[in-house]
């Protein structure tokens, strides 16, 4: 594919992730994860605002009250950016991990509200199963699906029915589709929707168009695979890095599938090139606004 719009100019991203369009005000906002930055890009001016957060970001939604939230390292936050590079957080919820050193992942709203989110080891290379997914809404928050190292993937279908999620470990590089009951978040009927150990790439972030496919980064393949509602491969997009991590659709008509990337472990600083790069394409498919969370825990806290 080669229409691509470089949407970040010269900034590249340690580990870009979690693009997500806003409807309301028009822009795209997402992460460089290792470094703790949001940032925004506005295609009236064709700039990028980047705001420094004192955790890793793993994932970020929009909010109906503060504008975002987002999942950090010890918990997940209300976000106010303010004058960059600085911002604001009150806790929404806190994280009891099983073990130190491990970081909010993947995350995005369900159609109704709720914020759901992976936790992992920061270190890949252990291998531990210590992540999951969990859910955040008036209840607070709860570990929904235990037992992931790598968790990637969200994404619920148009009519909010079926929850689609990955492990994007190399030890699994699977993803599964479940029920989804929009009136508890319950996940039922949990199924390999498709083994990409079979497949070029591991299976990342994704996003849904609005013909019900499911698109997803195939991370060290450099491709973005389109996948029908069975589960079957419909086409591959060929992104110019090899580690493209997630994929939103977005701009005015929703037509445009932008894509973060991440920068390859060791490579040189006179080599990166593109990789870390945010890209935007026109793939012929138009996406879904993404969901607002509106949930909120009853009882928070707030940090100084």
């Amino acid at each position: 594919m080669n229409n691509s719009q470089i949407i970040s100019g010269n900034i590249r991203d340690q580990v870009g992730e979690c693009p997500v369009w806003s409807v309301a005000e028009q822009v795209l906002y997402w992460v460089d994860i290792a470094q703790g930055l949001i940032r925004r890009w506005s295609p009236t001016s064709n700039t990028v605002d980047t705001w420094i957060a004192p955790e890793q970001v793993g994932s970020i939604a929009l909010s109906s009250k503060s504008g975002l939230i987002g999942a950090m390292e010890t918990g997940i936050f209300e976000i106010h950016l303010l004058n960059p590079p600085t911002l604001e957080l009150n806790l929404l919820a806190k994280f009891d991990h099983p073990h130190l050193e491990m970081r909010a992942n993947d995350g995005r709203c369900d159609p109704f509200g709720r914020f759901w989110v992976g936790t992992m080891r920061k270190d890949m290379a252990l291998a531990s199963n210590a992540g999951g997914f969990f859910c955040l809404d008036e209840d607070g928050l709860d570990l929904r699906i235990p037992g992931m190292i790598t968790p990637n993937g969200l994404a619920f279908s148009t009519d909010g029915k079926k929850a689609y999620f990955s492990d994007s470990h190399p030890n699994v590089q699977t993803i599964w589709v479940c029920d989804y009951d929009e009136f508890d978040a319950k996940i039922q009927n949990i199924k390999v929707f498709s083994n990409m150990q079979d497949l070029p790439g591991r299976p990342d972030g994704a996003a849904m168009d609005s013909e019900g496919c499911y698109w997803i980064a195939a991370n060290d393949a450099g491709l973005i695979h389109r996948f029908s509602p069975s589960g079957d491969i419909i086409s591959s997009l060929k992104v110019p890095v090899l580690k493209p991590s997630m994929c939103a659709f977005g701009g005015p008509s929703l037509d445009m599938l932008f894509v973060t990337s991440i920068i390859p472990a060791g490579i040189p600083s006179n080599e990166i090139g593109l990789n870390g790069a945010l890209f935007a394409f026109k793939p012929g498919v138009k996406g879904l606004a993404e969901p607002v969370f509106s949930k909120f825990p009853v009882n928070r806290s707030v940090i100084h």
